[in-house]
């Protein structure tokens, strides 16, 4: 049986861009373009309502109410991780510099694509993040890796491959059967990981341990 194309949420405020995105994404079978929302408060409204697979998310938006809770394409993403947690969103635009990166990710993000990227790595965000990965374009890995200015902490031959398992999209579950151990093991690694890496969450440790040159992402 095949399985049901994931569900997406494009928002952009260019409609050409939009209409760009939604002929490329459903040019490939698994990929279903079923909203679009032209401003980062319409993105949340509708993201909220339809529960897509995956929101795709412009970092910044013209025009956006004065005002409005939701300022741009990152507030956007604070407000889903409180409205609806869980929800991935991968963030495209035009910008790659570190600072944009990191404030994405930190926000909670699970990719962050270039619009002037190729197709591949646009398709290949979308659906690490579907699955609980995380979607980075090759140059904005190379924005975080070659940019560190902190020594990388000492993390153990284990946390090194904990934190591995979860930026591929395992769950504490898997990556504890992957490792042969329980999920409260597990869930103790990811603690002192996430302690010695200053940070309080998934998205965010993977974030951080690409930026110190920790792992790779695939």
């Amino acid at each position: 049986m095949t399985a049901a194309p994931l569900r997406l949420l494009v928002a952009d405020d260019h409609t050409v861009v939009r209409a760009g995105l939604r002929a490329l994404l459903e040019g490939e079978p698994d990929l279903d373009v079923i909203a679009e929302a032209s401003d980062p408060g319409e993105a949340v409204s509708l993201a909220v309502d339809l529960a897509p697979d995956v929101v795709l998310m412009d970092l910044r938006f013209e025009g956006t109410r004065r005002g409005s809770e939701v300022a741009d394409g990152v507030e956007a993403v604070r407000v889903l991780a409180a409205r609806a947690p869980g929800l991935p969103v991968v963030m495209l635009t035009s910008y790659s510099g570190r600072a944009e990166v990191v404030r994405a990710l930190e926000a909670g993000a699970r990719g962050y694509v270039l619009k002037a990227g190729p197709p591949e790595d646009l398709f290949r965000a979308v659906r690490s993040a579907a699955v609980g990965g995380m979607g980075l374009a090759p140059e904005v890995v190379g924005d975080l890796v070659g940019q560190v200015v902190s020594p990388a902490p000492e993390l153990t031959r284990r946390e090194r491959e904990v934190i591995q398992l979860m930026a591929d999209g395992h769950s504490n579950r898997a990556i504890a059967d992957s490792l042969y151990l329980s999920e409260a093991t597990i869930k103790t690694h990811l603690v002192r990981v996430y302690r010695k890496l200053g940070v309080e969450n998934r998205a965010a440790a993977v974030s951080e341990a690409v930026r110190r040159g920790l792992l790779e992402l695939t």
